[in-house]
């Protein structure tokens, strides 16, 4: 049987690590797959770079259109990256019978709906597990292993730079900036980190768990984001104080109403195991209702882990790629008809926990103030800490936990509460998941 025959898009840092991992173990793949697998093009603008990468192995061009045309390649994997190019590549491929394997998380979350039904009617395979937490295999783990359950929430560390970032705060007691420079100098954040810190990349992520536990379209533009810039070293230190971690957690979960699907800050119990993530490493928790909740953890990006799933696609495309269209795993892990028009609930509408600080004037009948704003609101407390003062200051901070409560209620709170006298600059609000 003849091998199969791929055009790799990008030969930069995950696309030489899937050149390298599938040349390494080519004989262990093709022991899996039943056939041998061969990069037989690369489409690379760094055409010197690449030729010196792959030698006489393949064949190298500039222009990535001829890979995705050509009538010797079967399968294009897809890592350039951007939503822009890229999306017309895999089209393209699409269009010319190819199946399409890609770590692009942007591009799938921005228009997945639209490449996915290209493939659908054109009867080829997009595979992409690539494009969430590196080499973890949550996709697989949600399209295949967890499908008979119904999935009632997700919650994941999907960004390691913002995990790092929070890491090195709690531990080395660094300023977010001080932080995000060690990151920046390591390599694990880039010049312009808007993306990792401001919770986007993770939004991407989380767009796509969502479709695969639900069986709705990808709605990124839905998906309500709140980054990491804002955390300050109190916030820190009382979340620790209360038992409590704070991670940049992308969560989406199954409520009356329709689905959340939210990315921010998020105080979890120190006992969660998810709360001991640390450094760059991911971790997804995924909550079935009759397997219970599974937790998935590993490295989330570099050249080896994602070049890992990439060839893992590349296996599974392998396997099925005389299967019956009909008879293959879904893109979206549902059949194609049967996806879901629940909604998507905007952050007023979502109901969880919540951490609130504020600094007041240290006085008789402050405190009073700000139940009675709460308890109008329909807020009640769960715990409550309140700092000693300053020396020769008349201020203090007041810590609170509460219950359970409405976005809605808790903005209209503390709205109020900033208007009191007696509260001095601007409420923290930070929300808080117990995870079970």
């Amino acid at each position: 049987m003849r091998p199969i025959r791929v055009g790799l898009l990008g030969i930069g840092t995950v696309g030489g690590g899937t050149w390298d991992v599938l040349s390494r173990n080519a004989d262990e793949i093709q022991r899996r797959a039943g056939r041998a697998i061969q990069i037989t093009q690369v489409a690379d603008k760094a055409v010197g770079f690449a030729r010196k990468k792959v030698g006489k192995k393949a064949q190298v061009l500039s222009d990535a259109f001829e890979v995705v045309r050509a009538k010797d390649v079967d399968i294009v994997i897809e890592l350039i990256g951007g939503t822009t190019v890229a999306k017309e590549l895999q089209l393209e491929a699409i269009r010319h019978g190819k199946h399409v394997v890609t770590a692009n998380k942007a591009l799938l979350a921005t228009h997945g709906n639209e490449i996915f039904a290209a493939a659908q009617k054109k009867g080829v395979m997009v595979a992409f597990e690539g494009a969430v937490a590196g080499g973890v295999p949550i996709i697989k783990a949600l399209r295949e292993g967890l499908t008979a359950n119904r999935i009632e929430w997700i919650a994941g560390i999907i960004n390691g730079t913002s995990n790092f970032i929070l890491s090195e705060m709690r531990e080395k007691g660094l300023s977010f900036d001080a932080a995000l420079k060690d990151a920046q100098k390591r390599g694990y954040a880039e010049t312009d980190p808007a993306f990792d810190i401001a919770g986007v990349d993770a939004a991407h992520k989380l767009t796509i768990l969502s479709a695969l536990a639900f069986g709705i379209p990808m709605q990124f533009a839905k998906c309500y984001r709140e980054g990491i810039e804002g955390l300050t070293q109190e916030d820190i230190g009382y979340a620790e104080e209360l038992g409590y971690r704070i991670k940049l957690l992308g969560i989406t979960r199954r409520a009356k109403k329709g689905i959340e699907l939210r990315v921010h800050p998020t105080l979890v119990p120190t006992q969660r195991l998810i709360a001991n993530v640390e450094g760059v490493m991911n971790a997804i928790l995924v909550k079935g209702d009759a397997v219970g909740p599974t937790l998935y953890y590993g490295a989330g990006a570099g050249a080896l882990p994602t070049a890992s799933a990439v060839v893992a696609d590349l296996v599974d495309v392998t396997r099925l790629i005389t299967a019956d269209p009909e008879h293959r795993v879904p893109h979206l892990a549902f059949q194609p008809d049967q996806l879901s028009s629940t909604p998507v609930l905007p952050i007023d509408g979502v109901e969880t926990s919540y951490y609130l600080r504020m600094r007041v004037a240290d006085k008789p009948g402050v405190l009073a103030d700000i139940t009675r704003v709460l308890a109008d609101c329909r807020i009640s407390i769960e715990a409550m800490v309140q700092k000693q003062p300053a020396e020769r200051k008349r201020e203090v901070d007041i810590v609170m936990l509460t219950h359970r409560a409405l976005e809605r209620d808790v903005n209209q709170a503390i709205k109020k509460m900033g208007k009191l006298k007696t509260v001095l600059g601007a409420i923290v609000r930070i929300r808080q998941e117990s995870l079970l």
